[in-house]
């Protein structure tokens, strides 16, 4: 059955409908904003998935580009596998969707959400989570929703929710946030060094939408929603639940209270369970997976409750302490820049590359193409976990994670004009135990400095996590793992002395104030500033130099009328400069030129070469020229790049030259100077005239005695006298 739900939003209507499309998924919704229509469609299998510790979702995010009027550029003509930013918009949907479901809900369940239509100005990702979200109200599969995203911008001081892209390239900050009618679940963003209390702020605009998008989805859910699925609680022996906290509790309360390396304890933890495992056995048969997490809640709680209580944590800090930090830079030689960061038991080493225009990443989307200069990438391999894996393409969590570090330097680069360089990061992630994409932005802060890269201030970040339980409340800085895992909130904030460049957050649980945000900023605050203090004491400010083998730019600018020249027919002057010189040459079309070269004398014969094909011919001068045809009457020379000059001649030589083949060859190099431009704009050169220097006058200044005869033919000169 049909049913549309509208309501405004941002001067602009907000539309959802099902009953038209995909009415064999459990639920459809197509999601509308401006022009932008957005299918998302939800399935979940009928039956739960088995022996599985995890629920099986898979959140897909697609754009097709006929919703833009465009066709997939490259070879094969149609979409293929999903780019990154349709990754990181899966994410977007995926976070704050998934702590909604019920924790005994097992059925694989599938979202799919698909742009149909863009308008180019809004962004799908976040209509499509409403989409999604409104789809589950509606169909029969559990779900503790709805959630509602929006985007957010700020400009002239005025915050606009889900802002055009044309907005966004203005605006001071661009956060995207989730929540439900209570609280914020999920935010994600940078901004241009905004304050806590601007972020704040930010988050309450939000949330007061957020809150209007999820009302809609309530009515249209009591309009035509399914009875929901029942969910069986996974039914537990209480003997055995009796029999695994004796036997478990007292060991891990020692253990949670035992300060031990992230090795240690996950040795020392399998052991205690592998025993507890084979003694219960054979009195509860096929029971692994259910000791297994009883041994986990066990855990959970007692640590929760020893920093509820104590103060302290795992690693035997307060709550407020942050992990020893190391810094070093330079440690890769023929790199151009490099830096080593490592936090506890968190490394990233990471390296900055110095390119050329020709080295910007081209994106193709829904939105016309663009370039990107600045480029940060991070890889985790499994060994930093102490693991064996397969090394395939690059997850999902390392494109997330490195994109939040990339948000978070990104406002600080240079702009092309200061440094005309396209820039790359590489993180790499020798060791893992929390926040390694906060130990990246650190990272590639310090490595941006060692490169000589202007930066306008270092950069940190810090991630900071959660328990909050009836009895009290504790804000976690510098998490560790366990502590992620077993928490209630990852907040990941970075940064600079003077604000917040980059953020990211995903809450567990629902009911988190502004209170406690606000006490998590503060806390993060105190904890970014102590950290730069740490980096700054390694390197303060970018280093003047460059590295010996990054390129170096020399940028020149010329009449947009002489890029012609400059490139030459089929692009035969411009190659020929840049294999003569082993530079690479990149032309703006409002006439820059920027030279790239590894060596100061490649760069000078780069511009050398360019500034002869810009040179405006010049009377009176003296050119190196060479010479490319030869006529009866003389010969003509390339004396600049692309310009010929006729030698006559009679201005072969001082002494009389009888034929131009006798002194001359096609490609010999001859020195010329250009006596006179004509009025048809063609070069009279002279060679008579170099090698006479100031004695040569030139033959209009000679008296008329002295002038050759005006006849072409030299013949009657030399007739012998009439009998």
């Amino acid at each position: 059955m049909f049913h549309k739900q509208e309501v405004e939003i941002g001067g602009r209507v907000f539309s959802i409908e099902t009953g038209l499309l995909a009415k064999q998924a459990d639920a459809a919704v197509l999601a509308q904003y401006g022009e932008t229509m957005v299918l998302a469609t939800v399935v979940a299998a009928k039956e739960p998935s088995k022996d599985l510790d995890y629920f099986p979702l898979q959140v897909e995010y697609r754009e097709k580009t006929a919703a833009a009027g465009k066709i997939p550029g490259g070879f094969f003509k149609r979409e293929g596998r999903p780019t990154e930013k349709e990754i990181l918009s899966s994410r977007l949907i995926d976070r704050p969707i998934r702590p909604m479901f019920p924790e005994d809900f097992k059925n694989e369940t599938q979202i799919i959400v698909t742009v149909y239509s863009s308008d180019q100005e809004h962004d799908g990702d976040t209509i499509g989570a409403i989409a999604a979200s409104a789809a589950l109200m509606i169909s029969d599969i559990p779900f503790d929703g709805p959630i509602a995203e929006v985007r957010v911008g700020r400009i002239n001081g005025e915050f606009i929710i889900h802002p055009t892209f044309k907005q966004l390239e203005e605006s001071e900050l661009d956060i995207t946030a989730a929540g439900t009618s209570d609280s914020i679940v999920m935010v994600e963003g940078e901004a241009k060094e905004i304050s806590e209390e601007l972020f704040l702020e930010a988050l309450q605009f939000a949330h007061k939408h957020i809150k209007v998008l999820c009302d809609l989805q309530i009515k249209f859910q009591k309009a035509i929603g399914k009875q929901k699925r029942a969910v069986t609680p996974i039914a537990i022996d209480s003997d055995l639940e009796k029999t695994v906290k004796e036997l478990f509790y007292l060991r891990i309360k020692e253990l949670n209270r035992t300060v031990l390396s992230k090795d240690d304890r996950s040795n020392r933890r399998g052991a205690i369970e592998e025993e507890i495992q084979t003694q219960l056995a054979e009195k509860f048969p096929e029971q692994n997976k259910v000791i297994s997490e009883l041994l986990y809640k066990i855990e959970k709680q007692d640590m929760r409750q020893m920093i509820l209580e104590n103060g302290k944590r795992l690693d035997g800090r307060g709550v407020r302490d942050i992990r020893p930090i190391s810094c070093q830079i330079g440690l890769l030689p023929r790199t151009h820049g490099s830096a080593l960061f490592t936090r506890g038991e968190t490394q990233s080493l990471t390296t900055s590359t110095l390119g050329t225009k020709s080295d910007e990443q081209k994106l193709e989307g829904l939105l016309p193409e663009t370039t990107k200069r600045f480029l940060l990438h991070y890889n985790f391999p499994p060994f930093s976990v102490g693991e064996v894996g397969r090394l395939g393409g690059t997850g999902r969590r390392e494109i997330g994670h490195g994109n939040l570090a990339e948000r978070a330097l990104k406002n600080l680069i240079p702009s092309e004009t200061e440094f005309p360089y396209t820039i790359r990061i590489v993180s790499d992630i020798l060791e893992s135990n929390g926040s390694s994409s906060m130990a990246t932005v650190c990272a590639g802060s310090l490595s941006l400095m060692d490169a000589g890269v202007p930066i306008k201030k270092a950069v940190a970040g810090i991630a900071m996590g959660l328990i909050k339980e009836p009895n009290g409340v504790a804000i976690l800085s510098d998490i560790l793992g366990n502590e992620d895992y077993l928490g209630d909130m990852d907040f990941k904030v970075a940064g600079t002395i003077d604000g917040v460049t980059g953020l990211q957050m995903d809450i567990k649980v629902q009911g988190i104030s502004f209170e406690i945000m606000a006490s998590a900023l503060e806390q993060a605050r105190e904890g970014r500033l102590h950290i730069l203090n740490i980096m700054d004491e390694t390197i303060a400010q970018p280093k003047p130099e460059l590295s010996p083998y990054a390129p170096r730019l020399t940028t020149v600018r010329i009449p947009i009328e002489m890029i012609g020249a400059v490139i030459g027919p089929g692009g035969k002057m411009i190659r020929q400069i840049t294999k003569d010189t082993g530079t690479e040459i990149n032309i703006e079309d409002d006439g820059t030129i920027t030279i790239a070269a590894v060596s100061g004398e490649a760069s000078s014969k780069a511009l050398e070469m360019i500034n002869r094909i810009t040179e405006l011919p010049e009377v009176g001068k003296i050119y190196p020229g060479k010479v490319t045809r030869i006529m009866e009457f003389g010969a003509f020379v390339e004396f600049l790049p692309g310009k010929e000059g006729l030698v006559h001649v009679s201005q072969l030589d001082i002494n009389r030259v009888d034929k131009v083949t006798d002194l001359l060859k096609v490609g010999d190099p001859i020195e010329v100077k250009l006596v006179k431009i004509d009025a048809e704009g063609r070069n009279n050169l002279s060679r008579k005239a170099v090698l006479m220097g100031d004695a040569y006058v030139p033959e209009e200044d000679r008296p008329r005695s002295d002038r050759r005869p005006p006849s072409g033919d030299r013949r009657d000169s030399r007739r012998p006298p009439r009998r």
